[in-house]
């Protein structure tokens, strides 16, 4: 009995350390893949999710975009200070590390309208006759590239402080972060919006005052920015995100292993979570001091080359945002309301715009997602925001209500000359280009599309069901150019009836391979429309302003319909799993508008069963 008791004892510790072990790590146990075949992944989108751009690529209208006509602009990253978002960015002239290269910063009051970027570290010229360990070149009018993985960093005196990188890249296969780069470079953002003098903050090897062009941090007049810039380089987690483009043996970094962008948030009990690229993660015990000797990957959790991000939502609990899958799309988040157990798998950003300028290393999808780093603002709108590139070409961010939903409770009876401006896109999913905006106007949801090559799309999930009545008005300004299509959807994204206002003044609906066109429809009129759906039997009827206009078949067959999805443009299938990773072509025409502006009007929209 004794040796037995022995033995129970010794394996009730052994599972107890064992349990300890499989739950102190990141991990996710939901059951949710996604199907990288469809942009959206078929994942259930994240109810409330806005999607905006912010920047978009000109390279023949540079005066439309940033001025300079440059096409590869990635690596966004996200603060809030003064009231105000600042997002930051680096910028190559055609493709990934190809000199020259800058950054850029936009801010914005409320997230949706965005400033013009303007330059925060201009081009540097490499001096003649600078060499890189591991490499024969010998820099001859060469200007360098610039490749950071922190943006901003607040103080604890509430300066905020704007960080990039100066590196060296010889060729288009030449390692920007490879460790001999020039250095970190730092200015203060004021509170009136304009910047201090250019510093560095830290130099790499071989690098300093004596060679470089900016002085060091410590010669500014600025005893708040100094103090700033000492308090950032004594912060470990901080200075843990410069890592890659630091020496391979830089004191200042912690873990000196070549994990890729790194970013992290608090437990309730004070440990830190560290995540990298390919879900790689690890636990401190002490504030980023010291760190396991090796990361793991996450259990469960798809990610591959593209960046991870984590924090502590307003509500109180976690997510990750991330592309959960072997490309760059979708754009999906995962909660836990521990920080270590992810249960989901939701959708964010299920787009992918035309890439309208190829270049070296630019992959498709949107991309490097990245929010706010604990200590760098919270948005007073109680949501969680992140900014991430589209094809590393334009610059998006995305507001993500809290707590994270998916699931509607009630049917829909949105009246939009009824519902407050500032309330009435709560419970709609929109995604809003720049030349093709969603925005509520004068008492209606107003679709605008003038972009060749991206739509406007508005959608509003409801509680599923296999028996629906959806109700809504359209008013299109226009019937002889522009495309409006409108989908009841199921919560994978497949779409079972199709309506469509075209370019001939025609309303039809798809029928299989083919469109029944059962009316014409004139500009400036108000069309109120029932679509009544049985998705067992397939048929749905049709009435336009009181009248049966069609009884048809669904195009495709679900077993629920969960939304209603308004769209200025045709469905998007490429880029698939199996397109090319590398596009090296433009397409034509890529920097000019559509000649007229296409205006849709939604006045309501209510949805129920029968």
């Amino acid at each position: 009995m004794k040796n037995f008791q022995i033995l129970y004892i010794t394996l009730s510790i052994v599972l107890a350390t064992l349990t300890a072990q499989a739950q102190d790590t990141v991990r996710y146990t939901g059951k949710t893949l996604v199907n990288a075949d469809y942009h959206h992944g078929q994942l259930t989108p994240v109810i409330g999710v806005h999607n905006i751009q912010t920047f978009r690529a000109n390279r023949e209208h540079p005066e439309w975009a940033e001025n300079f006509g440059w096409t590869y602009n990635h690596a966004p990253m996200l603060a809030y200070w003064n009231h105000k978002f600042y997002l930051e960015y680096l910028s190559d002239k055609v493709g990934e590390s190809i000199p020259p290269g800058q950054t850029l910063v936009q801010s914005s009051a409320d997230g949706y309208t965005w400033t013009k970027p303007g330059v925060v570290f201009p081009v540097y010229r490499i001096p003649d006759g600078t060499t890189k360990e591991g490499r024969t070149d010998v820099a001859k009018d060469l200007d360098a590239v610039m490749h950071q993985r922190m943006g901003f960093y607040v103080s604890t005196k509430n300066v905020l402080l704007v960080l990039g990188f100066y590196a060296i890249s010889f060729d288009a296969k030449d390692d920007p972060n490879d460790g001999h780069g020039i250095g970190r470079a730092v200015r203060e953002i004021q509170a009136d919006g304009k910047y201090g003098p250019i510093y560095f903050i830290h130099y790499n090897p071989g690098y300093s005052e004596k060679n470089t062009k900016y002085p060091y941090f410590t010669k500014s007049k600025s005893k708040a920015f100094v103090e700033a810039c000492k308090e950032l380089l004594a912060n470990k987690l901080m200075t843990q995100q410069w890592n890659e483009e630091a020496d391979r043996k830089d004191p200042l970094i912690t873990l000196q292993k070549q994990y890729k962008a790194f970013s992290y948030y608090h437990l309730p009990d004070g440990r830190v979570v560290g995540l990298w690229k390919n879900a790689l993660t690890a636990i401190s015990a002490d504030n980023g001091k010291s760190w396991p000797e090796n990361a793991a990957r996450a259990p469960g959790f798809v990610n591959s080359n593209a960046k991870i991000w984590g924090q502590r939502t307003p509500d109180g609990n976690y997510a990750t945002v991330y592309n959960p899958s072997e490309y760059r799309w979708p754009l999906a988040i995962s909660t836990s309301k521990n920080g270590l157990d992810y249960t989901n798998l939701l959708l964010v950003h299920g787009e992918i715009t035309p890439m309208r300028y190829g270049g070296n290393y630019k992959s498709y999808g949107p991309q490097y997602v990245r929010g706010i780093e604990e200590g760098n603002g919270k948005p007073t709108d109680g949501k969680l925001w992140v900014t991430y590139s589209m094809n590393k070409e334009d610059v998006w961010v995305s507001s993500i209500p809290a707590p994270v939903n998916e699931k509607a409770t009630q049917h829909a009876n949105d009246d939009f000359e009824q519902l407050p401006k500032d309330k009435a896109l709560e419970l709609w999913n929109i995604y809003s280009p720049l030349w093709a905006p969603v925005k509520v106007e004068n008492g209606a949801l107003v679709l605008k599309d003038k972009d060749p090559f991206d739509y406007a799309k508005a959608e509003r999930i409801f509680p599923a069901g296999r028996k629906t009545i959806t109700a809504f008005s359209v008013r299109p300004r226009q019937n002889n150019f522009g495309l409006l299509e409108i989908e009841l959807q199921d919560e994978k994204g497949m779409a079972t009836v199709r309506l469509t206002f075209d370019s001939s003044a025609t309303l039809s609906a798809k029928a299989g391979a083919r469109y029944k066109n059962f009316m014409k429809y004139e500009a400036g009129k108000n069309y109120d429309i029932k679509i009544k759906l049985d998705a067992f039997t397939r048929f749905y009827t049709i009435t336009v302003n009181g009248k049966d206009v069609l009884t048809s078949l669904a195009f495709q067959p679900v077993a629920e319909v969960s939304r209603i999805v308004f769209r200025t443009g045709d469905v998007r299938r490429f880029p698939d799993v199996d397109t090319p990773a590398d596009q090296t072509y433009d397409l034509k025409n890529a920097g000019e508008a559509e000649k007229n502006e296409a205006i849709y009007e939604i006045k309501y929209l209510k949805t129920g069963g029968f």
